[in-house]
């Protein structure tokens, strides 16, 4: 007995995708070779899949559709992969264009051979397309050139609870200007673990970035509820960054589907960069290349060394209370202190900061005193302070600390290198992209 996923002949039709199909003829018409033949021009036939590249069992049976006249059918809830349109009588695809309601481009490509669409990813439920397929194919007369619309229709995603995204920086509630090394974060209302690796594909597809001028980047999983998003390399100074989640009505799990989430839109500043020397007891300032300014400094001594490698500035404040039992330094000892520092950059959760420290002017440029925060003059750190801003850049080098974390102390993300990055990423080779573009684009 056949499997329900094949049909016996392009005039079956199995329930699998929600279509209305509408036929019109552009160029030149097919040869009569008859009366019929004179008015019905040949049928093209498409098979509709939406199991391709799901995962696991697919309950959608396919569909095999002769696109010559019009069919209602409805793509169920279950369907979780990409639409997929084959053409199986003789021809190509020479174009096809899939849009939803709102005139949104659906992202997809043909394959080598011309016969096969496939769309980025699975269609969100409770929405309407519409499938524009240019088809051509050699008859007696030659060349011919046919249109032919499909509309497809998804079934509503059942009641329950939604998967929504918080984006970062700030709150989503206006532009504002960051550093060039200021990630995007995402942080997700539910959690999606590492052992349902089709579920994370699902939300990482429809996570968004683009930015003007662009610039290649993907989303890293920091845990089961959180990522991250940054370029190969920096963010271009005076770049636009848009954030928005394409989850809405998308099937997640058996029984959880995407909600609507607020987008997100900054811009960078120009490109500041710290460079702290350890060795050299120097920090030297940059924008956009060009040095502004050379430091004395000094940073983290024995038992208490500032952490090499790159940082991004999270914070600044004016005054701030620093003591050593926030750092495990008991009250009483030799090493305790408790003081009102002035012009405070900070770098770290953890109480990282560069900051004004007048008590240690001797041994800036010379020695290493603090306990892991990198001092200077009150005059210099007033300045250090007006000159950066949230999401610029503090790199450590030549120093004798333990590497910055990438995560969970700060935005210590430029510490992974762009393979290590992309592993993080639950599509693999796919997660490199442009961030311009999206499963939803707008029409052309």
């Amino acid at each position: 007995m056949p499997s329900r996923r094949y049909v016996q002949g392009w005039g079956a039709l199995s329930l699998a995708v929600g279509a209305v199909l509408v036929t019109t003829a552009a160029g030149q018409a097919p040869p009569a070779s008859g009366a019929h033949a004179a008015n019905v021009p040949e049928a093209a036939v498409v098979t509709v899949d939406a199991c391709a590249g799901a995962g696991g069992l697919c309950r959608v049976p396919r569909t095999t559709l002769a696109l010559d006249g019009r069919a209602a059918v409805t793509l169920p809830a279950a369907a979780t992969g990409p639409l997929d349109l084959a053409l199986r009588t003789p021809g190509r695809l020479a174009d096809v264009t899939v849009t939803d309601r709102r005139g949104r481009r659906i992202a997809g490509h043909t394959d080598t051979g011309g016969t096969r669409w496939t769309s980025e990813a699975a269609l969100p439920a409770g929405d309407a397309y519409t499938a524009r397929l240019v088809l051509e194919d050699t008859g007696p007369a030659g060349l011919r050139r046919r249109v032919v619309r499909l509309a497809v229709r998804t079934d509503r995603a059942p009641a329950g609870e939604r998967l929504t995204v918080a984006f970062g920086p700030g709150d989503g509630g206006g532009a504002r200007t960051y550093g060039v090394g200021q990630p995007v974060t995402a942080e997700l209302s539910h959690p999606v673990p590492a052992d349902a690796p089709a579920a994370r594909r699902v939300v990482e597809r429809a996570l968004e970035v683009r930015s003007e001028p662009r610039a290649v980047g993907a989303w890293h999983w920091v845990d089961a509820d959180t990522l991250h998003y940054r370029p190969r390399a920096y963010w271009p100074a005076g770049a636009t960054v848009r954030v928005r989640s394409a989850l809405a009505g998308a099937r997640v799990t058996d029984r959880l589907y995407g909600g609507p989430s607020r987008p997100l839109t900054f811009s960078t500043g120009a490109r500041v960069e710290a460079v702290t020397d350890v060795a050299a007891h120097e920090m030297r300032v940059y924008r956009d290349g060009r040095l502004l300014r050379v430091i004395p400094v000094t940073t983290g001594k024995r038992g208490f060394r500032t952490r090499v490698g790159t940082k991004v500035v999270l914070g600044k404040e004016r005054t701030v209370r620093m003591r050593g039992d926030s750092i495990g330094i008991a009250r009483g000892s030799r090493e305790f202190y408790d003081l009102k520092v002035r012009w405070a950059t900070r770098v770290t959760w953890s109480g990282e900061y560069l900051h004004a420290a007048p008590w240690s002017v001797d041994a800036q440029g010379s020695a290493d005193v603090s306990h892991g925060c990198t001092g200077m003059s009150t005059e210099a750190a007033h300045w250090f302070y007006r000159t950066v801003r949230e999401g610029d850049l503090v790199r450590v080098v030549n120093g004798y600390g333990e590497t910055m974390a990438p995560f969970g102390n700060g935005y210590g993300d430029w510490n992974l290198d762009w393979p290590g990055w992309l592993r993080g990423s639950a599509l693999g080779p796919a997660a490199v992209r442009a961030a311009a573009g999206s499963p939803l684009r707008p029409g052309l």
